[in-house]
């Protein structure tokens, strides 16, 4: 006979855990083909034509992995000379054009506390982009580097930082940006809605020709002003300089949105800038490979040593994705990235790129343009 008192319940035991889910690869071959021309400038240079053809190797481990290889090659249709080779030799002559051959690699996710990506940078912006803003670092003709980047996070305090040519001795910088609500009041539910960003880039001009270098800093403030699901709406404020040089100073403030459907992206900048002593937001910008050899004027002289007259300029970007099928992914039946500058004293910067997918995403057709001056 037993007790009265009742036996202890024997625990059930626990379901097993779900394992994960097993990595999924996809890998993709196509080829492109593009028509490229160089044209004389003032007078200096020969007209020479080309077909360029691409074979590209894609593979695709998910949101923690990519890599991406192509082999560009350009073939001439006319022009050079006598004696000319028929594949362009300026394109492979130098370590930092080996770069060319990844389009892209990627370590770790966006939402990994660190993240490491090599490639092509292409209309890359360093965070609030008042010093990077737009720029590629193969408008070069000759020049083709593999750039990179990484990010990282440790508390409140995230960083990016890049570099234009990891086989050589160019542009690099780093940006720095504080959640301060994370530092007073403890881990927020949203984060970086209110953040100082300290950044400084400088450039060795070493390489890719030999150029003059140059140091700038930028101090920005942001606030998040509105949060909705899908959309955030934003203020900035910011001052920047060259270290070291008195009176090269600029100062700017402006707004901005971002939206994120399944259907469509969208990114709007609006900025009122204050140029003093030389110094430009968007300093190494679109046409920087270019420019800091010989910047746009009639003076012929760096962009690093170009002056520029004191004043004021209003900026605008917008960046667009939409996709009719609305599946949430990269790829975009359309996308639109567009920015403009225009200065009180008369001169007005423009470039931007669209691209359309057509036949089913089989075909892409693109369109990219550049003005300066």
């Amino acid at each position: 006979m037993t007790g009265g008192a009742s036996e202890p319940p024997v625990p059930e035991e626990a379901a097993p855990s779900p394992a994960p889910p097993a990595r999924r690869w996809y890998s993709l071959m196509r080829l492109e083909a593009t028509a490229w021309a160089l044209l004389p400038r003032a007078g200096t240079g020969a007209e020479e034509g080309f077909v360029q053809i691409e074979p590209t190797f894609i593979l695709d481990g998910g949101p923690e992995f990519g890599v991406n290889v192509g082999a560009p090659v350009r073939l001439r249709l006319w022009g050079g000379g006598e004696g000319a080779s028929v594949v362009r030799r300026q394109d492979w002559d130098s370590l930092s054009d080996w770069g060319q051959l990844v389009r892209g690699l990627k370590l770790g996710s966006d939402n990994a506390p660190l993240g490491v990506w090599f490639g092509a940078l292409e209309d890359y912006s360093l965070l609030t982009g008042h010093l990077v803003r737009r720029y590629s670092n193969r408008t070069n003709p000759d020049y083709h580097p593999a750039g990179g980047f990484l990010t990282g996070t440790a508390g409140p305090l995230y960083t990016e930082a890049f570099v234009s040519d990891v086989l050589g001795a160019r542009l690099m910088g780093a940006e720095f940006s504080l959640d301060v609500q994370h530092v007073l009041f403890g881990r927020p539910k949203e984060k970086g809605r209110y953040t100082l960003a300290l950044s400084a880039v400088h450039d060795w001009g070493r390489v890719g020709g030999r150029a003059p270098s140059v140091t700038l800093a930028h101090l920005d403030a942001t606030a998040v002003v509105l949060v909705r699901p899908g959309f955030e709406a934003l203020v900035v404020a910011g001052w920047g300089g060259r270290p070291g040089e008195g009176g090269v100073w600029g100062a700017v403030v402006g707004a901005g949105a971002d939206a994120v459907t399944p259907a469509l992206d969208l990114t709007l900048r609006l900025e009122m800038r204050r140029q003093h002593g030389g110094f430009r937001q968007g300093f190494f910008g679109p046409d920087y490979e270019l420019a800091r050899f010989r910047a746009a004027g009639p003076d012929g002289v760096p962009l690093a040593e170009a002056p520029l007259p004191d004043g004021f300029s209003f900026y605008g970007e917008a960046v667009v994705g939409w996709d009719a099928e609305s599946y949430g992914g990269l790829y975009r039946h359309l996308r639109l990235s567009l920015g403009a500058e225009a200065f009180t004293w008369g001169r007005f910067d423009v470039d931007g790129r669209v691209a359309v997918q057509l036949f089913e995403r089989s075909l892409e057709v693109a369109l990219k343009g550049l003005g300066v001056g």
